[in-house]
């Protein structure tokens, strides 16, 4: 099996060869190449080639559009700042929608036209043109409350959520319009499973996710099948008291964050999602050893089951030493020959 095979074998219900490789790498993947990573988030030929490049090295099944959750709002008109060796961030101070009134005339951003959207396009694009099917495409949007935020204020919204419910679903409406609208253009492109980053919806109780969140989620999550790609949901953080609500979102694959039990994940979302994760990204992945790594991986995989694919709970750090990495393609690597 290749790697796009492998990653379908698990989505589908099927035995792979070995246990997929999906961790995500950004920092890292441009490091890699010894690029800044400026250049890795603002031109998609650089971020191709470095998630090329990571891939081969450690054998890792997929590529990913991934890079920063600032593109959406930086079409939208956000202040945005592009730094030399950082990701880019949106300038909360000047939030977009500080006033609420500029709502009104917002309009989506067409993700052809020129603009950081086009730019993850044209990722996919070069994925496609380059892989040849080899290994699985993963396009990347934000999630409602986490485009919200970035659009209005992560503070701000917090507070809507109580003062104005009807400004915030109709910002929700108009962030789930846009997603979808982002995401179709990386699916013809050449994307299969998109990404969706929601993390500020850990922020925030059960009461406000299943009132706000939760409605506009799975709206995205039946979008996008309906699409034909594969959904993988990442909420960075603590997500415990939302486990099985997100459970019954239908995503393909659920990212779970170090700070969330891979056994308790399984028991309350049931066995349908293929859960991803949970090593620590910094204590277990870059400051452990190979023999610790492998083993909290292990422990992972017997949590999960067999519908597990191996990860970090979120990004890879930079500098994280290769033999480390690598952990993880040897254990992948012994799955097969079980």
């Amino acid at each position: 099996m290749n790697g796009r095979q492998r990653i379908l074998a698990v989505l589908e219900g099927r035995v792979p060869d070995r246990t997929p490789l999906m961790p995500i790498t950004m920092m890292l993947a441009a490091d890699q190449i010894g690029q800044r990573y400026g250049r890795y988030a603002t031109d998609y030929r650089v971020l191709v080639e470095g998630q090329m490049q990571v891939a081969e090295a450690f054998d890792f099944d997929y590529v990913s559009c991934i890079s920063d959750p600032a593109r959406e709002a930086a079409d939208c008109g956000a202040d945005v700042q592009i730094f030399e060796d950082q990701p880019p961030a949106i300038n909360e101070m000047q939030a977009l929608l500080a006033d609420k009134a500029t709502l009104a005339g917002l309009e989506i951003p067409d993700p052809h036209a020129p603009g950081r959207m086009r730019d993850r396009v044209q990722a996919a694009g070069l994925f496609r043109e380059k892989l040849g099917g080899e290994k699985m495409i993963e396009g990347w949007i934000e999630g409602p409350c986490a485009e919200a935020a970035d659009l209005r204020g992560i503070n701000t919204l917090m507070l809507d959520f109580y003062d104005d419910p009807h400004f915030v679903r109709q910002l929700f409406d108009f962030v789930l319009e846009m997603g979808l609208r982002f995401a179709r253009a990386q699916v013809q492109a050449g994307v299969e499973l998109m990404g969706v980053g929601d993390a500020a919806a850990s922020l925030i109780g059960p009461q406000l996710y299943h009132e706000f969140v939760w409605p506009y989620e799975k709206r995205l999550v039946d979008g996008l099948h309906d699409m034909g790609c594969k959904v993988r949901l990442h909420i960075c953080g603590n997500i415990n008291r939302i486990l099985e609500p997100v459970g019954k979102l239908g995503c393909d694959i659920v990212d779970l964050d170090f700070m969330v039990p891979v056994a308790e994940a399984r028991r309350q979302m049931g066995p349908d999602p293929v859960l991803l994760g949970n090593l620590d990204p910094v204590r277990t992945l870059r400051n452990g050893t190979p023999e610790s790594i492998r083993e909290a991986v292990a422990q992972c995989h017997r949590e999960a089951g067999s519908r597990f694919l191996i990860g970090a709970g979120c990004e890879v750090p930079r500098h994280t030493p290769p033999e480390n990495l690598l952990a993880l393609t040897h254990y992948a690597h012994a799955t097969g020959n079980r």
